[in-house]
């Protein structure tokens, strides 16, 4: 179905990627195999490591840097140690670009890995073809990288297609038709909001409000007025960070109460943090198998190195993302070999099948890079932990 602010969202996006691919191949040579030696795989990023969401950005790097210590510890991949930078680029599309060229021109990564952002993504998407750069598991969920296949894109998580279907259609479900959705105004809330639509249409649900804010310059007391006037039974919030926490403080002020629901980006370190007891009842997507359930090996190895790091270490769920990603990063290096190139690296991911952790299982082909679609639904529980 048609969605008119998707389409145009999107349509920015490509434009800004157009763009920098054309400055791109005029301004940057081509990286080819660097970042590889006898003895190192360097590895980069640019991230938001500050700001509304730094803090949870932040832990998928604590979980990445876990499994690629231990893989270091037992004598890296074909005798490689891995080496990871990750610059800081506050949410900002200009900073993250300047990042990523620094790591591939100067630095000479041979990957980006696990960069974060809908509109850093698409700025980048132009330098990475024209150094045939690839980036692993952008922190995205953004149709416009999935709908076609860019071959320098591997993704991990699932879309928020994905999670926007199963929030909505579990609401339908459970008899709740006056939903609201609050996002932050800039392209990553109307990504998600864009989802959220199409999501609604196919429910045949009409939102009762849609309210928004300027991530820059919030007014979480006048969204919680228009929240209050629009009467939902439940909210679902386009944003991640203290943007999410903050705008539930200012509605749980009003006399409205309605049930929040959020995507897998919201943070449940921040979360916790922030509203503390009035967490419970927050129903979050999850894109990564319950820490609970330690039958999962994947999840058993993580919950066991952190431990070993640090015996009062709480699992997180942004980091065993992290976690997940670099385990399934370093299986594909695993299978292309010792003579590891872009071209090596890419066959390795295209040919390797199903791999699953639980109920979670990526899958890669020559025709797709999508990784997973697996979204489950977790409800914030009293001792502050997900359920799911």
């Amino acid at each position: 179905m048609f969605n008119p602010l998707l389409s145009s969202v999107l349509s920015a996006l490509l434009r800004s990627a157009l763009f920098t691919s054309a400055l791109a191949a005029s301004t940057f040579a081509l990286a080819g195999d660097k970042g590889v030696t006898p003895t190192e795989i360097r590895l980069g990023t640019s991230a938001v490591l500050s700001g509304p969401l730094g803090a949870q950005t932040a832990e998928y790097g604590v979980g990445s840097r876990l499994y690629f210590d231990a893989v270091n510890s037992a004598g890296g991949v074909h005798g490689r140690k891995i080496s990871y930078t990750a610059l800081d680029d506050g949410f900002d599309v200009k900073r993250a670009v300047e990042n990523t060229r620094k790591l591939i021109e100067e630095d000479g990564v041979f990957m980006i890995y696990n960069n974060t952002g809908t509109a850093q993504t698409a700025a980048i998407l132009g330098m990475l073809e024209a150094t045939k750069t690839i980036a692993f598991g952008p922190v995205t969920g953004a149709s416009v990288f999935r709908e076609k296949l860019h071959p320098y894109l591997f993704h991990v998580r699932a879309s928020y297609a994905n999670e926007a279907r199963r929030i909505v259609s579990q609401l339908r479900q459970t008899g709740i038709d006056r939903v609201a959705v609050f996002y932050q105004d800039d392209g990553f809330g109307k990504a998600l909001l864009g989802e959220l639509r199409q999501a609604a249409k196919l429910e045949n649900m009409t939102f009762v409000a849609e309210v928004r804010v300027d991530p820059k310059q919030p007014d979480f007391k006048a969204a919680a007025a228009e929240t209050e006037k629009a009467r939902p039974q439940a909210v679902i919030l386009g944003t991640a960070g203290t943007t999410f926490t903050y705008y539930i403080k200012a509605v749980l002020q009003t006399n409205v109460k309605p049930g929040f629901y959020g995507f897998s980006v919201a943070s449940l370190d921040v979360i916790n943090r922030e509203l503390k007891e009035r967490a419970r009842g927050i129903v979050l997507a999850q894109i990564m198998p319950s820490l609970r359930n330690t039958t999962i090996p994947a999840v058993a190895e993580y919950q066991k190195l952190l431990q070993e790091r640090s015996s009062d270490a709480v699992p997180s769920a942004s980091q065993f993302e992290g976690f997940i990603h670099a385990k399934l990063l370093v299986e594909g290096l695993k299978k292309a070999g010792r003579n590891l190139s872009t071209e090596s690296f890419s066959k390795a991911m295209e040919g390797m099948g199903e791999v699953s952790f639980g109920r979670f299982v990526a899958k890669y082909s020559p025709q797709s890079h999508n990784g997973s679609s697996y979204v489950e639904l977790a409800i914030i529980d009293n001792q502050g932990q997900l359920r799911y």
